[in-house]
């Protein structure tokens, strides 16, 4: 049975145009990568959850923000490593300013083979963008 993830599509209405929040991973791995590693928030399901759960607090866990809402379930869709992502979306609350997000950490031993263990958030950054999408991003669509 593959391996599944379960994401967050959080969306607004900006003006006249819809948007999409995408977030950045952290860590050395993605420091200097940008085309392609975009992506909605989104993490492994934990044993005895629930899939709207697992996207919900793997949001709140990347963003450092509370999600409320509605919650409509998309789809899912499979990953070239054989990962499957089931996305739900919600709309997002007006006040959601990228500014404030304050991502979880996790911690490698960086440089590899040093013995240094170093701190790095699960996201970096967080934008608000087209959901037409561009090639800095990781998103298809379920």
């Amino acid at each position: 049975m593959p391996v599944r993830s379960a994401g967050l599509l959080i969306y607004r209405f900006f003006e006249t145009r819809l948007e999409v929040l995408l977030v950045h991973p952290g860590g050395p791995f993605w420091a200097k990568k940008d085309e392609g590693a975009w992506s909605i928030p989104k993490g492994l399901i934990e044993p005895g959850e629930d899939e709207l759960s697992a996207a919900i607090r793997e949001a709140q866990e990347e963003l450092g923000v509370e999600i409320q809402g509605a919650f409509a379930r998309l789809g899912e869709y499979r990953q070239p490593s054989g990962k499957v992502v089931v996305v739900w979306s919600a709309e997002a609350n007006a006040t959601l300013s990228v500014e404030a997000i304050r991502s979880s950490e996790f911690q490698i031993e960086r440089p590899p083979r040093s013995g240094r263990i170093q701190n790095f958030p699960e996201v970096d950054r967080a934008e608000w963008q087209d959901p037409q999408g561009s090639a800095r991003n990781d998103c298809r669509p379920p």
